[in-house]
């Protein structure tokens, strides 16, 4: 057994199996890919990384598995799926997410299950000669009696199976699914969430993601084959409901972030890499492949290197958006950001590669968009299990506050700024 000394946790043993799979190569990549990505920009000390993210959420599954009181063969799958849910997240986290999944088909989630039961390679080739006969993460898994096909579907399946807090409406209180063990790593009080608002909160130093865990795990219990907090946990929820919601206001949705963000999405896809690997790929290894390819790419990842971002050109805000903007914005909305770009920067004469375009979903754009995981489940005194909104007037209002605050962001180089403003402006009628 070894004890990792964690700055959030504190003392997190691991041992057996999972003392094996972390100290493979697999988890060890993550030592070298940033939690937030080009947050460090904003936030400069945001440089801690998915590996560490990775075991809080298998120290506070397996916290979570106890206080529920779990069988040790739930247990261990539970834990083994906390310590591997990111394994194959792409270089500088979310921001590379979407060309992954174009390129592979797959997002992390999927990923990870190829990646553990062997249906991709687990290492780039320089490693071949080093790790020749290492086998997949899977093997392991079975040897050591854990399903790995178990462990994926704790990971892959972000949504909670349906036909529970949708039942509310009609007044009942039974969730027909067995899905305990699920919502430890994807549900409204989850594992994962609780360990990446304490992680970024502490090393953002944004003091919005304190949350009071013991509470929370100390009140939860499973009822009708889910988990759900009594009653007493209530205020416990209501912190971990508005940490998430301030959170990403604050650091996962700020403006600048999301302008550089974009600006390393350009890059690589300038770059004609061939990214079908990307997921085996560390920050380094993206930064140098990023300057061994030169141009354009090569320019924008030193400028990202050297703090260099583009400057906000155009943004609006979610207040200020009547019905007519929020019809024309609609329509830019999802697949329409790359056609906003073109458009933009016809009008202003200026390559496309000097315009970022981001903007929030529609949902959001006409002021109905729900952040996620805002349906706790709370078991009153009677037994009766209903949503916490039917208890928390601040549950209810977090429900409907925009997490973005802006709802469209144009960027460009400093020389171009005022005219790509300008264009989007005539652009969007706005």
């Amino acid at each position: 057994m070894k004890v990792v000394q964690d700055p959030v946790h504190g003392s997190i043993p691991v041992d057996g199996v999972f003392l094996e799979v972390m100290d493979r190569h697999e988890m060890q990549r993550l030592r070298h890919v940033r939690q937030l990505g080009l947050g460090y920009t904003v936030f400069p000390g945001a440089n801690h990384s998915r590996f560490e993210h990775s075991l809080g959420v298998y120290h506070l599954a397996g916290r979570m598995a106890s206080a529920i009181g779990l069988d040790r063969g739930d247990s261990d799958a539970v834990r083994m799926a906390g310590m591997l849910h990111d394994v194959c997240h792409p270089p500088y986290s979310h921001t590379l997410e979407s060309l992954m999944e174009g390129v592979t088909g797959m997002d992390h989630m999927d990923l990870a299950r190829a990646l553990v039961t062997g249906r991709v390679r687990n290492r780039t080739g320089v490693l071949d000669t080093l790790l020749d006969g290492v086998g997949p993460i899977g093997e392991v898994l079975e040897r050591e009696g854990i399903s790995p096909e178990g462990v994926c579907d704790l990971i892959a399946y972000p949504e909670t199976v349906r036909g529970g807090l949708d039942m509310f409406s009609e007044g009942h209180s039974y969730f027909p699914s067995r899905d305990y063990a699920h919502q430890i790593i994807h549900g409204p009080v989850d594992a994962d969430q609780m360990d990446y608002l304490m992680r970024d909160a502490h090393y953002t130093g944004i003091p919005h993601g304190t949350i009071d865990c013991e509470r929370l795990m100390n009140t939860m219990r499973v009822q009708n084959d889910r988990i759900v907090i009594r009653r007493g946990g209530i205020v416990a929820a209501e912190g971990l409901m508005v940490a998430r919601s301030l959170m990403y206001t604050s650091v996962y949705f700020h403006e600048t972030v999301r302008v550089a963000q974009r600006m390393l999405t350009k890059a690589v896809a300038e770059s004609g890499l061939d990214l079908s690997e990307m997921y085996l790929w560390t920050d380094h290894d993206l930064v140098n492949r990023l300057m061994s390819a030169g141009g354009r790419s090569a320019v924008t990842m030193c400028r990202l290197l050297n703090r260099d971002i583009d400057k906000k050109a155009f943004v609006v805000y979610g207040e200020d958006v009547d019905d007519e903007a929020s019809a024309r914005l609609s329509e830019y909305a999802g697949d329409g950001r790359d056609t906003l770009e073109h458009e933009i920067a016809d009008a202003a004469g200026v390559d496309v590669y000097d315009v970022g375009v981001e903007i929030t979903p529609r949902s959001n754009i006409h002021s109905n968009l729900r952040i996620g995981k805002t349906d706790v489940a709370v078991s009153d005194d009677e037994g009766r299990v209903r949503s916490i909104t039917r208890f928390s007037s601040v549950a209810r209002s977090l429900q409907s506050r925009n997490p973005y605050g802006w709802v469209l962001l144009v960027s460009s180089p400093a020389g171009s700024r005022d005219a790509v403003g300008r264009a989007a402006r005539r652009v969007l009628g706005l």
